[in-house]
């Protein structure tokens, strides 16, 4: 199967039926950022530090999978020179939306975020990485990309699934709303799924997913060269693990 094209697609189809993240941002937060007031999100629910953002008037920030019309165009409009990289056309037509109606200036891309070869060596000052690496396979890759089209002291702000959400049965937690452990961790739903489950998902045009380990999340950033000196964690607002643990995390990594 081809993940990359299948993920396309399915993303191309949340965008129809109106996935949260999928709604772009009103001219007024638009406005607002103009004006140095603005909220990011890595994660579902708690806004990304500002001082993780810092002074980003004139820089080259990279939005990586980070299409939906919600984060690029904040960044435009604080001053930044953007490139909105994403898998999905639909996606990346909502970035584009917003541009046209509030004037900003968008560069667009669509691409498999393990493959930034399209861009030169320490070309961007800044990425933004929200949680979308559960859809590829490897995500050494795309940390390893990151690090090369960084500058020297270019920071990379990413946020991703715990993977402890992954160890529990998909179809008893979307189905019955309970916790049954059934899964090992990395997790594929290609390979841990049953077929007829499998099979469900692709004629329901659900995405699939990768539950990647901490060591790949976070030893897969140091790994590639950088230093991690911002973290934090976050719920999934309003899932079945909420009550007892936060089950996404944030990042911020710098290249020395």
């Amino acid at each position: 199967m081809d993940i990359l094209k299948y993920n396309r697609d399915a993303w191309d189809n949340e965008v129809k039926i109106g996935n949260k993240w999928t709604i772009p941002v009103s001219s007024e937060e638009v406005e607002k950022a103009r004006k140095g007031e603005f909220k990011l999100l890595l994660t579902p629910t708690k806004p990304v530090p500002k001082e993780w953002i810092g002074d980003i008037n004139g820089k080259n920030v990279l939005c990586l999978a980070s299409g939906g019309g919600q984060q690029g165009p904040i960044f435009s409009a604080l001053g930044s020179k953007v490139t909105v990289f994403d898998n999905s056309k639909e996606q990346l037509l909502k970035d584009n939306m917003v541009a046209n109606r509030d004037n900003l200036d968008i560069k667009l891309e669509q691409g498999d975020m393990r493959d930034l070869s399209r861009f030169e060596n320490e070309g961007f000052d800044f990425i933004f990485h929200p949680v979308s690496n559960s859809f590829v396979d490897n995500i050494e890759q795309t940390w390893n990309e990151c690090y090369r089209v960084l500058k020297k002291g270019g920071i990379l702000i990413s946020g991703f699934a715990n993977p402890i959400s992954y160890i529990f049965d998909l179809y008893e937690w979307e189905k019955n709303n309970k916790l049954v452990v059934s899964n090992s961790i990395p997790y594929s739903d290609i390979e841990q799924l049953s077929q007829k489950q499998l099979e469900e998902r692709i004629n329901t045009h659900d995405t699939l997913e990768f539950g990647h380990s901490l060591q790949s999340q976070i030893g897969g950033q140091i790994d590639a060269g950088f230093i991690i000196c911002g973290f934090y964690e976050d719920n999934s607002g309003g899932g079945l693990l909420d009550e007892y643990i936060d089950t996404y995390i944030a990042t911020k990594a710098i290249k020395l």
